[in-house]
């Protein structure tokens, strides 16, 4: 750690009617590289890290670790926290030669801080908050040093105002204010509590909470009074924010890249960061394909194939590099100064969606085509191969859909981003915003196109391919029908065919040969029926009269028979009576 003799206090820089602009406490990202790099694009002044003050004073290890910083890396204000003051004075005096101030944290509010005795408890302690205010004042030798803390604010602001005036009173420099409570995390900022505070003190204020864009800082400013705005998340996306910068410019990410390397930067931060850099800037497949990325090589390789060298087009867009933007270049530029060679091309994602819906378009003009009949498509479907597919045609097809549904609600989501983008009409801003939005936007409407297409082509196929089977079904059964009609229809036209000439026949003289020929024909049927009629009576006759003269001759045999047995009896009864006299 180098030291600094430099006279002048970061107070001085707090003059009238101007916002100072901060770069918040953030741990594991706000360290000397970043710093480095949001210095670039006027960023006033820098926090390191939060630091545990017991820890920085216990291990040097832990010093040289935590805290690191350089004679450009200037002002700087050093982050500690602490559960007393004694603890706070030392390493507020350890740290005095290489910064220009120290900030008592009192706003974080993880639990494992809390349960710590540091962070947001601290501003339910305002008189243990004083006296540490107290202490770093009595110990620090550099008038010029200041004493600063970062809050929230209590439900009751009342306590916070008491808070901050105790502060006050024991000669903090300023104070930094998260506009929500320690229970809230991403609930709206309460700029009227700032303006309280702010109002209700005589040192600088500073406001914190939702600063995205150079425009929040002015609007910050006339919502609350305040002196200076600190962003977070806002420099993690846009580190040249301060700059107005709607998104992170190439530039500032090639900075970032040089300044990672020259201080050996761990990849893991160095990446994190260009994440999210570029987040803003890049799709959800571009960002897929960096977050996969394992090495600073890598990392440099992408970067040079995708959006180019800052090198190759100057640090800023110039005369010369508007050639680049009027079509006669390689590429599209950004709005941030990008020079994106692929921003044309599709995505592996999208050529697959987009080859899905030609191969629908295809199906349904095969499908349409006169001079293939529905009934000849049944018999096309009846195929065994197509029994096989029908197994497992409504899994694919409802997948199907919800494949399409997310990619469709995922374009939609692209073209309100980018349809939604507020351009300003700052001068710093790169003229070829316009142009890389508009093209952003025009990827974004044509896979809004595609998926909607390819979704709705879907389900036309399928109600399609459903009509053709049922026009099939019902052409079969009509034909069927048609054909029994067309039957019954010669059939009754034959027998009226037949009457018709029967009754011409009968009502005309020209049939009255054929009549009588019919008529003596009829006749000679008849009298042979008479004939046999005749012989059949005879017969019969002629059977009853021997059935007669048998049943005469059965009943004289009866009779003869029943004289003989009388005789017979007589005979035996004589014989009887003949052989008792003899006796």
């Amino acid at each position: 750690m180098k030291t600094s003799n430099g006279n002048t206090s970061v107070m001085d820089m707090f003059e009238k009617g101007k916002v100072l602009k901060i770069c918040a406490p953030m741990v594991r990202y706000s360290k000397l590289a970043f710093r480095s790099l949001v210095r670039k694009y006027d960023c006033d002044i820098c926090f390191t890290p939060m630091i545990v003050a017991s820890d920085f004073m216990r291990s040097v290890k832990a010093r040289d670790s935590e805290f690191t910083t350089n004679e450009s890396d200037r002002p700087l204000i050093v982050q500690f926290a602490a559960p007393d003051a004694q603890t706070l004075a030392d390493a507020a005096c350890v740290v005095a030669p290489f910064s220009d101030g120290v900030d008592l944290n009192c706003g974080c509010p993880q639990r494992w801080a809390m349960s710590s005795g540091f962070g947001a408890c601290l501003i339910n302690k305002p008189e243990l908050v004083k006296d540490m205010v107290r202490h770093v004042r009595n110990q620090v030798g550099n008038p010029n040093y200041t004493a600063s803390i970062k809050i929230r604010i209590h439900n009751d602001l009342r306590r916070t105002v008491d808070l901050c005036q105790k502060a006050e009173s024991a000669g903090v420099s300023w104070i930094t204010v998260h506009g929500r409570t320690a229970e809230e995390r991403h609930q709206p900022v309460h700029y009227d509590a700032i303006k309280t505070i702010k109002d209700s003190l005589s040192i600088p204020v500073i406001a914190n909470g939702d600063i995205k864009y150079l425009r929040d800082v002015e609007s910050t400013h006339q919502l609350t009074g305040v002196d200076g705005v600190m962003a977070a998340r806002g420099l993690l996306a846009n580190p040249a924010m301060f700059s107005g910068y709607e998104d992170t410019p190439l530039e500032c990410i090639w900075d970032w890249v040089d300044i990672s390397i020259e201080q050996g930067t761990q990849f893991t931060c160095f990446h994190h960061h260009l994440i999210y850099m570029l987040e803003r800037v890049s799709s959800q497949p571009e960002r897929k394909v960096f977050n996969s990325l394992s090495s600073t090589s890598a990392v440099i390789d992408y970067l040079e194939n995708t959006y180019g060298s800052v090198r190759d087009l100057g640090n800023k867009i110039g005369p010369e590099a508007m050639s680049e933007l009027t079509g006669t270049g390689s590429g599209t530029r950004t709005e941030a100064g990008y020079h994106q060679r692929p921003s044309l091309e599709m995505t592996l994602q999208w050529t697959v969606v987009a080859l899905f819906l030609y191969v629908e378009m295809g199906i349904l003009v095969i499908l349409c085509l006169p001079f293939i009949s529905a009934r000849r498509w049944q018999s096309i479907f009846q195929l065994r191969i197509w029994n096989c597919v029908t197994r497992f045609w409504n899994k694919v097809f409802l997948t199907m859909i919800i494949i399409l549904i997310v990619l469709f609600l995922d374009a939609v989501r692209e073209v309100r981003k980018y349809s939604a983008k507020e351009l300003g009409t700052d001068t710093k801003l790169q003229p070829n915003m316009f142009d890389h939005l508009h093209m952003k936007l025009f990827r974004a409407q044509r896979n809004l196109y595609i998926s909607g297409f390819a979704l709705f082509l879907w389900l036309v196929m399928k109600r399609v391919i459903t009509l053709i089977n049922q026009l099939a079904s019902v052409t079969g059964s009509t034909a069927a029908l048609q054909a029994q009609a067309e039957n019954s229809t010669q059939t009754a036209k034959k027998c009226k065919e037949d009457n018709e000439l029967l009754k011409q026949t009968l009502m005309e003289g020209k049939g009255d040969k054929a009549t009588g020929e019919g008529m003596k024909l009829l006749r000679e049927e008849v009298e042979k029926l008479r004939e046999e009629l005749r012989t059949s009576g005879d017969a019969l006759k002629n059977s009853q009269s021997e059935a007669d003269a048998m049943k005469k001759q059965m009943d004289g045999y009866a009779r003869e028979y029943e004289r003989l047995l009388k005789e017979h009896q007589e005979l035996q009864n004589l014989q009887d009576s003949g052989n008792k006299k003899d006796d």
